[in-house]
């Protein structure tokens, strides 16, 4: 397989992974992820829906690359909706459950289908979305990539909380987890250094 197809198909299963990994965690009804209070608290605050919201951060996170000198890619812009609506379908096929061993066990399965989604889609070096730009810029300063992760997902975490974003320890598992899933994952599939 030729290096270039193999980045794009990086990406798009990198992203489908996250988007079904999102779903998983939504359903898991244990609280959202640090990006989701995020959105959450500004959807209240300023009286747009949650996918707005999103969008919204979307754009203003790229403002963040300038200083990081990150260029967006093909997989920034599909990143910006194929997560969304990866994460609606699934959604609308699984439902909640009320069994505590199966949210756990979709919260989980949702924090490794991120994490390895994330490893896989920005490894294919098509350009990282908008909030995973912000890690890689991170770690081309010198952070490691699961401790840049770590970090933005604080940040997300505890301002949608000031904002009134809906929050679980769904929110804390993930802030501490999704970071390290990535920097176990990215090894095996990072081609940004190859030509």
């Amino acid at each position: 397989m030729s290096l270039g197809l193999r980045k794009y198909l990086q990406a798009f299963f990198g992203i489908t992974f996250i988007g079904i990994g999102v779903a998983f965690n939504y359903t898991a009804n244990l609280g959202l992820g640090p990006w989701g209070v995020f959105h959450d608290g500004i959807s209240k605050t300023i009286g747009i829906t949650y996918g707005q919201a999103g969008i919204l951060t979307s754009l203003l996170t790229l403002f963040l690359w300038i200083p990081l000198k990150q260029k967006p890619g093909i997989a920034t812009i599909f990143d910006a909706f194929w997560i969304g609506l990866t994460a609606d379908f699934v959604i609308n096929l699984m439902s909640f459950s009320e069994q505590i061993f199966i949210q756990y066990l979709s919260l989980f399965t949702g924090i490794t289908l991120i994490g390895l989604g994330t490893a896989i889609y920005v490894g294919g070096d098509l350009g990282a979305g908008p909030r995973d730009g912000v890690m890689v810029g991170l770690e081309q300063k010198g952070l490691k990539i699961g401790t840049a992760r770590t970090i933005i997902e604080a940040v997300a975490f505890t301002c949608g909380f000031l904002l009134g974003g809906k929050i679980g320890i769904a929110s804390i598992i993930i802030v501490f987890s999704v970071g390290r899933v990535v920097q176990y994952f990215i090894p095996y599939f990072d081609l940004r250094n190859k030509k």
